[in-house]
């Protein structure tokens, strides 16, 4: 998980220090295209079991709209204040997960998770008891992007469950056939999405000049989700992605030192209280 934190900020970060983060990411999906057509070579459509394909689909549309929405908000505000919002699923996840897929949390690892929300609260409010802290222009698609991945992470807990309990011969491992499953079903949705805004003259200058950065942020992506799945097939998603919530220290250090942001103290404090939280979790599940 911490792997794969570490992973997450960087790929976000190189999203967020591209020129334009729509054309980044459609770029991304190019690269995203190559690699789904090797990865049929590895797998038979017959040993995918009918649910998954369906909750391939629901979580293809919360993808696309994942990228879409991050996409829009790294384009007005800091990686600092905007990836500590995204990244505020412990908030909401835990209890849908209890009631949906029948999870359960130990008290310890309650007051991790509580702990972890405390901290994104103080990142991305600066440490502001008004509600208008929570509610600052521009951060409208920051909050919609935390709705779609509560929405994924779900969704593919519930498909890895099923996926893990078919029968398998290909020689692929089944996390990576599932990532490049999702990832063509996102690019259904995100790519006429940001076609809408994207113009050819500005996506060919992009793609001359970071061509490079884009195919190393999808193997990124691909490694960083990866072990994000094979996590999901052995430890409950309440756990998964609270203690994954660690690449938010990683993001806010990224940010401070490699795009010369400034995010502050309070920002400081709140990543280092999710570390505390993810200690709790880790040590008491």
């Amino acid at each position: 998980m911490l792997g794969s934190a570490l992973l997450h900020a960087i790929w976000s970060a190189a999203i967020k220090d591209s020129r334009d983060p729509l054309s980044f990411n459609l770029l991304q999906k190019c690269f995203f295209g190559v690699g789904f057509a090797v990865s049929l070579l590895g797998f038979r459509w017959s040993e995918v079991p009918l649910e998954v394909w369906r909750l391939v689909a629901v979580t293809g549309v919360a993808h696309g709209l994942y990228f879409y929405w991050m996409s829009r908000s790294f384009e007005g505000a800091d990686l600092s204040l905007v990836y500590p919002i995204v990244r505020s699923t412990p908030a909401l996840l835990p209890f849908i997960a209890v009631g949906f897929l029948g999870e359960s949390v130990s008290p310890a690892g309650a007051l991790g998770i509580a702990i972890v929300v405390a901290g994104m609260w103080l990142v991305h409010t600066q440490g502001d008891l008004r509600l208008s802290a929570l509610l600052r222009p521009g951060l409208g698609f920051a909050y919609l992007t935390l709705l779609a991945t509560v929405v994924y992470s779900l969704t593919d807990k519930a498909a890895m469950a099923r996926f893990s309990a078919a029968p398998w011969t290909g020689p692929l491992p089944r996390s990576i056939v599932y990532f490049w499953l999702i990832t063509a079903a996102n690019a259904a949705l995100f790519v006429p999405l940001a076609l809408r805004r994207v113009s050819g003259p500005l996506f060919r200058e992009v793609a001359r000049a970071e061509w490079p950065r884009a195919a190393g942020a999808v193997l990124i992506s691909l490694a960083s989700y990866t072990l994000i799945l094979e996590a999901f097939q052995r430890a409950p998603a309440s756990y998964v992605v609270a203690v994954r919530q660690v690449s938010v220290l990683f993001a806010v250090a990224i940010g401070a030192f490699a795009l010369r942001e400034q995010p502050g103290r309070p920002r400081v404090i709140g990543a280092l209280a999710t570390v505390l939280g993810v200690a709790l979790i880790a040590l008491f599940p």
